[in-house]
């Protein structure tokens, strides 16, 4: 298969390429882009329970995150336990170079080509070309709704 290339607003130019091992290899100018760690909830959660809250872990993770506009200051929950997040700085799991594309974990890859149609991205690992998209596959459905590729 022949790289996709995708042109962002700078006219900077980015190639994916399908790899013999599944994942995808993102090459390009990376100059200027900011990429982002995943955080880390199970301290955060383990606290909560054993302070005798059963809401689940989803719900959990947008009470900490909440932000309460009339004290313009973080909820008294979110104080609570946001010391105990921190992010897991061995996985990337969003990559934006400056004018796009923006990237992150549980993205499918097949918004940009047919080819890379149910690959859903898991993380990135930096490498000297660029970044290797770790992707899982997706099992498709005949019902499933498809995008057409940016």
């Amino acid at each position: 298969m022949s790289a996709v290339k995708y042109t962002n607003r700078y006219n900077d130019e980015y190639q994916f390429s399908l790899m013999p091992n599944g994942n995808i290899l993102w090459t390009g100018k990376f100059e200027w882009c900011r990429s982002g760690w995943p955080n880390v909830y199970d301290d955060a959660y383990q606290r909560y329970q054993e302070d005798g809250g059963t809401e689940s872990l989803e719900t959990f993770k947008q009470k900490v995150h909440e932000w309460d506009e009339l004290a313009c200051g973080w909820t008294e929950f979110a104080q609570k336990y946001m010391q105990y997040i921190y992010s897991d700085k061995t996985k990337i799991d969003m990559v934006d170079p400056s004018g796009g594309p923006y990237i992150s974990s549980g993205y499918d890859m097949g918004h940009f080509s047919e080819a890379f149609e149910g690959k859903i991205v898991e993380h990135f690992i930096r490498n000297e070309d660029g970044y290797e998209i770790i992707c899982s596959d997706k099992p498709t459905t005949i019902n499933e709704v498809v995008y057409a590729p940016v």
